[in-house]
């Protein structure tokens, strides 16, 4: 029985190998996961051409890149490159900065390859090709790597505050990223070599090890290494990183340790550990077909997306407290609708987590919802971390900011910085502003999927091989019509299927200047099936009405506020805007409000900015008295200036509100 065991193993290896071999170069490889039902396209296939999302490239090409390096050099900050080559031998010296120094090290390296694979810069080859072997010489002969271990002379695997896992994990990550835009196995080596060590150490489940791995990069990261080596023993390693959760007594909520994942009903504990976890389940998902661990998935995201869910797409409370099981948890999820707005942690790397969660949710399902929650993300909690310039960063994105501290963290910051006492945000947001045209589109069998608007090509081939081309141009998010023209498709019919957003409220359609009859539901995908011809175009019309936006009547600190959103975009009032005198604090909305959407080009690099009048609040006859009799109107009126949430904090230190007072 033991040999044919091994003959088995041996057999899915080769078939897994295989796969890879014809496998693509998605941002996430899911062109052979037999139960993905959407496919990656490969990164080579498209590009931001011009616009939101292609300036934001441009952005983190030109400027981001070379300030997260200038920062991973900086003496002052928590992640330092110079590590590596004190482990390499190179430089003589001491372990500096955090724990998770190397992981967010790895992390600018992903970003980096993601730019090469556009731009095939040989000075970012050349970079590249230097810190890899830097980390290969840094690497024990074991495989085994974490700096922060090596030159302490710690012991391996024997704290999960060190965060070996989270290094590995980063590492395993960049390393696929990096084969698939170079064709280079160096970093794929290194890579390989670590995964052998992880499995030789946590396949046989040691119990020593059950609750071991903090913030669980190394789930994505084996998931990846599979895909792109074949080898099934990462998978198995995937799997058994996830079986690990909640497997022996002893576990806590705060890394999502104490009950098994498939049994969860509660998004619970640290929001990084957490969606990074949901991410590489996923992952797995898409490889096994798991029903049970898919099933916990779904349940998961609507704790969050339904209750614990930022407007912007963020997600945890800053909450130093226990979790519903009594665990001593942090930096994580509240309450069911606790969500308030002033002491919102909703850090950087957790919001941009979760919009990588549903990613890997909608490949999974097809489902327009979760394109949705990415979108949010990118628009909103994820962006607002970026300063417009591209060189400062917010660890903390509240939902509000004025002179007060009280309840706050020494993350909330009220301006952006450059290097940090964490620096884990900024290559993450590096990373994903420059592989995001990865997420642009996928294919199915008989089908391209559009599942963010931006100006954008892309030249890709469906999975039986037929050609297909797309240019894409719009406005968006500033306008809500697109416009696809049709450059090559097969000669056999071909669904277009155009993600109408769960804002977009009778969105109409028109294929070569004529109105195409087809359901197109906000929060689902338009399906426009027909065989295409080169020269065929598309008009896609969503209306961007300014919307007033309630949170749900159980969210008690949101009752009786409203929000301001047009298209995907969270608007907030800041004190700039305002006139002499007035505190942002001071302003309400009426229910009447009418705001006029006007393109500013000179403002905040250029955006469409909602115009309007509302009311001053405390100026009414019964002046300074705490309680008095319920009164309705009253309070003199002022002209205000509403602006993407993201581009806050952009002019010095302001106060913001994203929610405000709603008028009687």
């Amino acid at each position: 029985m033991a040999r044919e065991l091994f003959l088995m193993s041996v057999a899915l290896a080769v078939v897994g190998l295989s796969c890879a071999v014809a496998g693509g170069l998605g941002v996430t490889d899911t062109s052979r996961s037999p139960f993905a039902r959407l496919r990656s396209v490969a990164l080579d296939q498209v590009r931001w051409t011009e616009g939101f999302w292609a300036d934001r490239f441009a952005l983190c090409r030109d400027v981001m890149l070379d300030g997260v390096e200038a920062a991973l050099h900086d003496p002052h900050n928590a992640a330092r490159l110079a590590n590596f080559r004190v482990a390499a031998g190179l430089d003589e010296g001491k372990h500096l900065g955090t724990n998770w120094s190397d992981g967010d090290c790895y992390k600018w390296l992903e970003a980096v390859a993601h730019v090469y694979f556009v731009t095939r810069d040989p000075k970012l080859d050349r970079l590249m090709d230097d810190w890899i072997g830097v980390i290969a010489k840094a690497q024990a002969p074991d495989g085994y790597i974490s700096t922060n271990i090596q030159l302490t002379g710690k012991k391996r695997l024997a704290n999960p505050h060190h965060h070996e896992l989270y290094n590995m994990g980063h590492l395993l990550t960049a390393a696929c990223i990096h084969h698939r835009a170079t064709g280079k196995t160096s970093f794929l080596d290194v890579a390989r070599k670590l995964g052998d060590f992880l499995y030789r150490t946590f396949q046989p489940r040691p119990a020593a090890l059950a609750h071991f791995g903090w913030n669980p990069s190394n789930i994505m990261g084996l998931a990846e290494l599979y895909r792109t080596t074949g080898d099934r023993r990462y998978l198995e390693l995937t799997g058994i990183f996830v079986d690990m959760r909640g497997s022996a007594p002893g576990g806590t909520d705060l890394t999502q340790d104490r009950v098994p994942l498939r049994r969860e009903t509660e998004a619970v504990g640290h929001c990084v550990c957490a969606t990074y976890l949901y991410c590489g389940a996923a992952d797995l998902v898409a490889e096994t077909g798991d029903k049970p661990l898919r099933a916990a998935l779904d349940r998961l995201w609507h704790s969050v997306a339904e209750r614990k869910m930022y407007l912007t797409g963020a997600v945890g409370s800053f909450r130093n407290g226990t979790s519903p099981r009594g665990d001593s948890v942090h930096e994580a999820f509240g309450a069911d609708y606790e969500l308030p707005s002033r002491t919102a942690y909703n850090e950087t790397c957790s919001n941009i987590g979760n919009a990588m969660w549903n990613w890997r949710m909608l490949a999974l399902s097809g489902e327009a919802r979760h394109a949705d929650v990415m979108e949010r993300v990118l628009y909103n909690g994820g962006l607002s971390a970026l300063s417009l310039d591209g060189k400062g960063y917010f660890y903390c994105n509240p939902l509000a900011r004025d002179d007060r501290r009280d309840g706050l963290s020494p993350h909330h910051t009220p301006t952006r910085w450059s290097v940090h006492r964490c620096y884990c945000c900024p290559p993450q947001v590096a990373r994903t502003l420059a592989k995001l045209h990865g997420w642009a589109y996928s294919l199915s069998d008989d089908a391209v999927w559009v599942n963010l608007y931006g100006g954008s090509t892309l030249e890709s081939r469906l999975p039986d091989g037929s050609p297909v081309k797309l240019t894409q141009t719009t406005r968006y998010p500033w306008d809500g019509t697109v416009r696809i023209a049709v450059e090559a498709a097969p000669d056999k019919e071909l669904a277009l299927m155009l993600r109408v957003p769960g804002w977009a409220e009778s969105a109409a359609i028109a294929i070569n200047g004529k109105a195409f009859a087809c359901p197109a539901a906000p929060g689902t995908y338009a399906e426009l099936r027909r065989t295409w011809a080169a020269g065929d175009t598309v008009e896609f019309e969503l209306p961007m009405p300014v919307r007033l936006i309630e949170a749900h009547p159980k969210a008690a600190m949101l009752r009786g506020k409203v929000a301001v959103m047009r298209g995907p975009i969270v608007y907030c009032l800041e004190s700039p805007d305002l006139p002499e005198g007035v505190r942002v604090a001071d302003v309400a909305i009426p229910p009447t409000l009418e705001l006029e959407a006007r393109h500013e080009p000179e403002l905040l690099g250029g955006v469409v900015a909602l115009k309007g009048t509302a009311r001053i609040l405390g100026e009414r006859p019964a002046g300074d008295a705490l309680y008095r009799k319920l009164q309705t109107g009253g309070g003199r009126m002022v002209a205000v200036t509403l602006i993407p949430y993201y581009a806050w904090a952009n002019r010095g230190a302001s106060h913001m509100t994203v929610w405000m007072p709603l008028t009687r």
